[in-house]
């Protein structure tokens, strides 16, 4: 008898299970707990499309966002990446005003503008100037009839007019150089008419004034150096009107009605109903009151875990959904309050179900390295909230120090007591009560550099996954694992340590 042929035995070669098959099964999993099985290539990696959409109305083009905690996302994170093609989520653990500021200084961003210079009156004096001086990176000032930007510019304080005087209690409107004596410009498209400018001037400022007078923004020779040296890292995710995507967080509160609906005036496009359980009354009604408030801004509903959570926000009106509880490195709710689940099984069954309506689902927490962005997108999310892995960046709020040799900064949960006596606790529906239980810690993190170096090579490493899954985009990636094409298996905590770096004396792991 003839051993059957290859093409016979295909037919049978069916290795791992389909995705519900295993996750079906009443058993969660966590990222590390599964593995997929590689599909077949028929292109190359930088062929891999990973634009998504994160809310019904909202495309980014990289499936990556800041998640809005206090030490990870404010103004320079959510500006950073937006210029990678994904968005920031500003955290509301601050005042409203200070939550809006950093709103509109993400809409009002260009690389070569300075948006946010030092603005002082003219009564002020050089003392005044010099104590601001030594505790800020400002080193010179606007002159303006207010103390705030968009006000009419009077004048320029800058080094020359200062430095050699001693008497420091001049007022700043006797030494300033006026702006009659002032080369100013009005806003221009490209950084080459900016240079020319300069350039012609002679000047190391370029005040950008609107038909008024009044103060836009400041063009130096430093940031359009920077900004030519450097070029844009890709394709910006940006609004209707070319200005940058920024997010924003909220809580459920009554006061927090009134932080909303600034935030929509301040050009906000996405605003995040921030719980660490998603499915209550509060934010059912915050939810559906925002939808009549403010239509034109998309509410990204959660934390959910399940479809029954999901359904109910969903039929409020949710235009998207985050996804997790529990998960995060700094979290301890499932340990406190032992309810949550493990990740790979939130992200797919909640996708599952929002797929059908078609809601976008975030995937929040457990993410630790490119392979677990991988899994959340293949499971079905539209894209991953990063928190630990964007703290301790230069982009992240607090400043660097050194402890035992080493370079850090300060990051916690937003369940922390730290956190929350600042005034996070509303997120845990806390207001009231008198004791308040923490379900997170604070802690340190390492130096990790620039997220514009630290998100490309992520978004590549997530190219070469899909393209390993043989799936060129997250809908071909969707396509095989509704068509039972995209094999999954289970790994041991054996299998787990063999698939990472094993059996050296030491190593070196360099990522970027």
């Amino acid at each position: 008898m003839l051993p059957p042929s290859i093409h016979d035995m295909e037919l049978d070669l069916v290795d791992g299970l389909r995705v519900p098959q295993l996750l079906d099964q009443g058993t969660c999993y966590t990222y590390d707990d599964i593995i997929f099985h590689p599909g077949y290539i028929n292109f190359a990696a930088d062929e891999v499309k990973l634009g998504t959409n994160v809310t019904k109305n909202i495309a980014i083009r990289t499936p990556i966002v800041s998640s809005p905690m206090d030490t990870v996302t404010e103004s320079n994170m959510a500006i950073a990446m937006a210029k990678l093609g994904g968005i920031g989520f500003l955290h509301y653990n601050s005042k409203i005003e200070e939550q809006v500021f950093h709103a509109r200084c993400v809409k009002k961003h260009r690389a070569d503008f300075l948006t946010d210079p030092l603005i002082l009156q003219p009564s002020s004096t050089l003392f005044e100037f010099d104590q601001i001086r030594e505790r800020s990176k400002h080193t010179f000032a606007c002159i303006c009839e207010a103390d705030c930007i968009g006000s009419k510019l009077l004048g320029l304080v800058t080094a020359t007019d200062h430095e050699l005087l001693k008497d420091r209690s001049l007022e700043l409107g006797s030494v300033m150089t006026s702006v009659c004596d002032l080369v100013t410009a009005e806003l221009m498209e490209d950084s080459e008419s900016f240079e020319k400018v300069l350039i012609e001037s002679k000047k190391g400022k370029l005040p950008i004034l609107n038909d008024s007078g009044e103060l836009i923004a400041v063009v130096t020779g430093s940031t359009l150096k920077k900004k030519l040296i450097n070029p844009s890292p890709g394709v910006p995710s940006t609004d209707r009107s070319g200005r940058l995507l920024c997010g924003a967080a909220i809580g459920t509160r009554e006061s927090d009605r009134e932080r909303a609906i600034a935030l929509a005036e301040a050009g906000v496009d996405a605003i995040i109903l921030d719980s660490s359980q998603g499915d209550s009354v509060y934010q059912l009604e915050m939810l559906q009151y925002l939808k009549k408030v403010i239509p034109e801004v998309d509410i990204i509903a959660g934390n959910v875990v399940t479809q029954v959570q999901a359904a109910h926000l969903i039929k409020a009106g949710a235009d998207s959904l985050r996804v997790g509880m529990g998960s995060g490195s700094i979290c301890t709710t499932q340990e406190v309050c032992a309810v949550g689940r493990g990740q790979a099984t939130a992200v797919f069954k909640v996708a599952n179900l929002a797929s059908k309506c078609n809601i976008p689902v975030i995937a929040d927490g457990g993410i630790q390295n490119s392979g677990h962005i991988v899994k959340a997108l293949a499971l079905g999310a539209s894209a991953v909230m990063c928190g630990s892995m964007f703290a301790g960046t230069t982009e992240a709020p607090g400043e660097y120090f050194f402890q035992d040799g080493v370079r850090l900064k300060k990051y916690r949960g937003m369940g922390s007591l730290e956190a929350m006596l600042k005034g996070s606790d509303s997120r845990y529906l806390s207001s009231s009560a008198h004791l308040k239980i923490a379900q997170g810690v604070s802690g340190t993190v390492k130096d990790k550099g620039s997220v514009l170096r630290m998100v490309p090579y992520l978004t590549h490493a997530v190219k070469q996954g899909f393209q390993d899954l043989g799936a060129n985009s997250l809908e071909k990636a969707n396509i095989l694992r509704n068509s039972g094409d995209m094999r999954v298996e289970t790994r041991t905590n054996s299998a787990q340590l063999e698939g990472g770096v094993h059996d050296l004396h030491s190593y070196s792991k360099q990522l970027w």
